[in-house]
């Protein structure tokens, strides 16, 4: 099979990528050449800018499959669909659960109403990012029809992590102690390892599957309390867990969310489909050993030792 992955040396395109190749598939990148320009020197690359609209490099070749990791608004998704066309028999689109209305209730799954889609901005923030998926996931549909793949990711974690939501409670967990909570214990969460969503893609894929698909994990519901105990169990640590006001943190703290049903999302269809469930604790143990590898730098999300420090001292008695 011969793919095309539009955005693979980050953290999600990353791991597609590892796993297409072990797979056996010819891989071509495409993106600005600035992230991860070290990795898979073998693989062929061409050179263009999505933000720009630069895709020259691509127009030429053909390929069975194109996965659009790094298409985030319409024109992104539009201009790659003009330039490649039929020269591409699968357009496989990486969304999210984002796309869906937070009213719906625990197990929801593919069906679930979705919002409104948006084409009047590229500002992504946390009202248009999701609305924006939704108006790239209908243009895809709308051109490749039953040759289009939907795979709406929930929060995605694994070594390589951008986004340092997970890692945060990895790290955190690894230090022990009394640990500050600005939300339930018992609220579910999901996330996913980034190696079974690539396994999930590159599957799709091989077995020519369309529609749309949940990407979300892990296998077994979990809470936030049991995610941050699996953590430090993975670490050989131990926690204890301190509740903590939620207006004292951050807004959008890391898998804090108000909106449980978001965190209870079904996975039914894309289990499967072959979605595998890399436990929880394998997940965390990973994380933290890159984490550890690459000299923990400083986490763009989370409390520092000191705020943390200072509002376990005010809310200890926070129930």
């Amino acid at each position: 099979m011969r793919l095309l992955i539009l955005g693979g040396t980050s953290f999600v395109g990353r791991a597609i990528v590892a796993d297409a190749l072990q797979s056996g598939a010819e891989v071509t990148l495409f993106g600005r050449g600035k992230t991860g320009a070290d990795l898979f020197p073998d693989v062929p690359r061409r050179i263009g800018d999505r933000d720009s609209g630069d895709y020259a490099a691509l127009q030429d070749g053909s390929w069975d499959a194109v996965v659009d990791v790094s298409g985030y608004v319409p024109r992104h998704v539009r201009q790659a669909m003009e330039t490649l066309d039929d020269r591409v028999d699968r357009y496989l689109f990486i969304s999210s659960h984002a796309v869906y209305v937070d009213e719906a209730g625990p197990g929801n799954d593919e069906s679930t109403p979705r919002r409104p889609p948006e084409r009047d901005t590229e500002k992504l923030d946390q009202d248009t990012y999701g609305r924006c998926k939704v108006a790239c996931e209908d243009d895809v549909v709308g051109r490749y029809g039953s040759r289009a793949t939907i795979v709406r990711s929930g929060k995605v974690a694994g070594p390589h992590d951008t986004q340092d939501t997970f890692t945060y409670w990895v790290r955190r967990a690894a230090c022990g102690g009394r640990v500050a909570l600005p939300g339930e214990p018992e609220q579910p969460v999901q996330v996913i390892d980034v190696r079974d969503l690539a396994r999930l893609v590159v599957q799709l894929l091989f077995d020519e599957r369309g529609g749309a698909f949940n990407a979300v994990g892990p296998a077994q519901p979990s809470t936030l309390a049991e995610l941050i105990h699996t953590c430090a169990a993975a670490a050989g640590t131990q926690v204890e867990l301190v509740p903590i006001p939620a207006d004292t943190v951050p807004r959008l703290f890391p898998l804090v969310r108000p909106a449980w049903s978001t965190q209870q999302r079904s996975a039914d269809k894309a289990r499967g489909a072959g979605l595998p469930a890399t436990p929880l604790h394998t997940t965390a143990a990973d994380v933290l050993a890159w984490d550890r590898l690459r000299g923990q730098p400083p986490l763009r999300c989370g409390l520092s030792p000191a705020d943390e420090e200072k509002l376990l001292r005010e809310h200890s008695g926070s129930r």
